[in-house]
C-alpha cells in the first residue's frame, strides 16, 4: 500500500521467473484504476524460487522504478506473488464446542484455529488458511455463520503452505529494494481473483496459470477453493526447447514463441515459413513455422497432461463443471484452446483480467492477470500487513486476516 492525497494506492508485485512485474492500482469507493505499471527481465529465479538475491534485487527496483515512474508516487509497500514447486495445498477440518448458545466472533475464531493446528513440517510454513465451509451441528454448507444457534461449530479450510527459505527470501529480496511486504499470496489465488467469476466458482471451475517457470492449478467449487498445485513447468521451458531445437539465441525464442508459436502443429500451414536468427554471427535463416509447432506441442502436452493426471488424483476433476480458465503469457499461443479441450475434455477459455479503470487496455492481457490480482487481494486484506511488523505471533495474525476476510466478503 501507498499513502497519497489522490486515494489510497495498492502495488501488486509478480515476481516471475522470465518478468518482474509492478502494478500500481488507485482504489476509491471499491473501484481500482490502474495508473503505474512497470516490467522488468526477471534475472535470478528459477521456477520461482530466487537463486541469484542481488539480481532478483536489482529486478524489483527496476520494475519498481517504472512502475513510480508511470504512477507519480512512491511505492513503499507491496502484496507479493509466490509460486514453485516447494508450495503445497491440502484441506483441513476443525471442531470446538459453542461456548454461548449463539455463535461469536471468538468462536469462529477458535474453530479457524483448531483447522489450522495441522503437523507441516518444519522447513514450511503457512501461507492462507481459507475458510472452504462452516457447519453447526448437523447442518453444513454454510459460508458464514456468525449469530447462529447450535452446540458444535465445525470448519473445512484449505491450507497452502510455502518452503520456509523460499518465502524468507523473497521478502529478503523486496527488503533489499526497500519495500515491506504486506503479504505473501499464492499465484493462482491471485490470478482467480482477476479472471474468473463468482458463477463459475459457484459451478464448479479450474484455473491454470501458466508462467514462465511454473504452471499452478486452482480449483473452485461452490464459491470456494478446493485444491491447489504447482507443477515446475511452464512457459521457459518451452523457450529453452525452441531455443535448442532451432539453434538460436533464448531471447530471439522468446520472441519467435511469442508471435509464430502454436500448441498444434498440425493446425500450421505447411508452407508457411519464418526467419530464424541464427548464433556466432551467422546468418538468419528461413524455417517452415511448423517446425516450431513440432517443437513445442510434445512439451505443452506434456504439461497439460500432468495437470490433467494432478486433476485427477485430486478427486476434484469430476467438478469442474464450467471448465478450465487459462491464463499466463502461455495461455495466448495459437489453439491453446484446441490442445487444452482434447486433454481435459471440458470447454476451456483464456482468461483476461476483469475489466478496471485506468491503463486497463495496457494491462488486459493473462499476462497481467496475477498483478492485478494481488491488487485485489490488497482490496480485501488492507488492513492486515502481515510481515510489516514482526510482533505478534501467526495465529494472532492469522485471526486477524480471517476477520478481514470475512468483513470483505459479506
Amino acid at each position: 500500500m501507498v499513502e497519497n492525497e489522490r486515494g489510497e494506492l495498492i502495488v501488486g508485485l509478480d515476481i516471475g521467473t522470465t518478468k518482474i512485474c509492478a502494478m500500481v492500482g488507485e482504489v476509491r469507493d471499491g473501484q481500482v484504476d490502474v495508473i503505474g505499471v512497470g516490467i522488468h527481465p526477471s534475472d535470478g529465479l528459477r521456477r520461482g524460487v530466487v537463486v541469484n538475491i542481488e539480481s532478483t534485487v536489482e529486478s524489483i527496483r527496476g520494475a519498481v522504478k517504472d512502475a513510480e515512474k508511470m504512477a507519480g508516487c512512491k511505492i513503499s509497500s507491496v502484496f507479493v506473488g509466490i509460486a514453485g514447486s516447494h508450495i503445497k495445498g491440502f484441506n483441513s477440518r476443525g471442531l470446538v464446542p459453542i461456548r454461548q448458545q449463539d455463535i461469536n466472533q471468538e468462536d469462529i475464531d477458535r474453530v479457524i484455529e483448531a483447522a489450522s493446528a495441522v503437523h507441516i513440517p518444519t522447513d514450511q510454513e503457512i501461507l492462507h488458511v481459507i475458510p472452504q465451509e462452516f457447519m453447526v451441528d448437523d447442518q453444513d454448507g454454510i459460508q458464514y455463520p456468525l449469530g447462529m444457534t447450535g452446540v458444535r461449530l465445525e470448519a473445512n479450510v484449505h491450507i497452502v503452505t510455502g518452503q520456509v527459505a523460499a518465502v524468507q527470501n523473497i521478502i529478503k529480496c523486496c527488503n533489499r529494494a526497500d519495500l515491506e511486504v504486506c503479504d505473501v499470496v499464492l499465484e493462482s489465488i491471485a490470478s482467480a481473483e482477476a479472471v474468473l467469476t463468482k458463477e463459475e466458482m459457484e459451478l464448479g471451475v479450474g484455473l491454470l496459470d501458466i508462467g514462465g517457470g511454473t504452471s499452478d492449478l486452482a480449483i473452485f467449487s461452490e464459491g470456494s477453493i478446493k485444491h491447489t498445485f504447482v507443477l515446475g513447468l511452464g512457459g521457459h521451458n518451452l523457450t529453452n526447447d525452441l531455443s535448442i531445437g532451432l539453434r538460436t539465441p533464448m531471447k530471439e525464442a522468446e520472441l519467435l514463441k511469442e508471435k509464430y508459436g502454436a500448441a498444434l502443429a498440425g493446425m500450421i500451414d505447411r508452407d508457411q515459413a519464418i526467419e530464424v536468427p541464427s548464433v556466432g554471427g551467422r546468418p538468419p535463416r528461413r524455417l517452415s513455422r511448423r517446425l516450431m509447432g513440432e517443437i513445442l506441442e510434445p512439451r505443452i502436452e506434456e504439461l497439460l497432461s500432468l495437470v490433467r493426471q494432478q486433476l485427477d488424483e485430486s478427486s476434484y476433476g469430476g467438478s469442474i463443471n464450467a471448465g478450465l480458465v487459462l491464463t499466463g503469457g502461455t495461455s495466448l499461443l495459437a489453439n491453446m484452446i484446441d490442445l487444452a479441450e482434447q486433454i481435459f475434455d471440458v470447454p476451456v477459455r483464456i482468461g483476461y483480467p476483469h475489466p478496471v479503470g485506468g491503463m486497463y487496455d495496457m494491462v488486459n492481457t493473462p499476462q497481467f492477470s496475477t498483478g492485478l490480482g494481488l491488487i485485489f487481494h490488497g482490496m480485501k486484506n488492507e488492513a492486515n500487513c502481515r510481515f510489516k511488523n514482526s510482533e505478534g505471533s501467526f495465529l494472532v495474525r492469522l485471526i486477524e486476516r480471517m476477520r478481514n476476510w470475512f468483513g470483505s466478503a459479506f
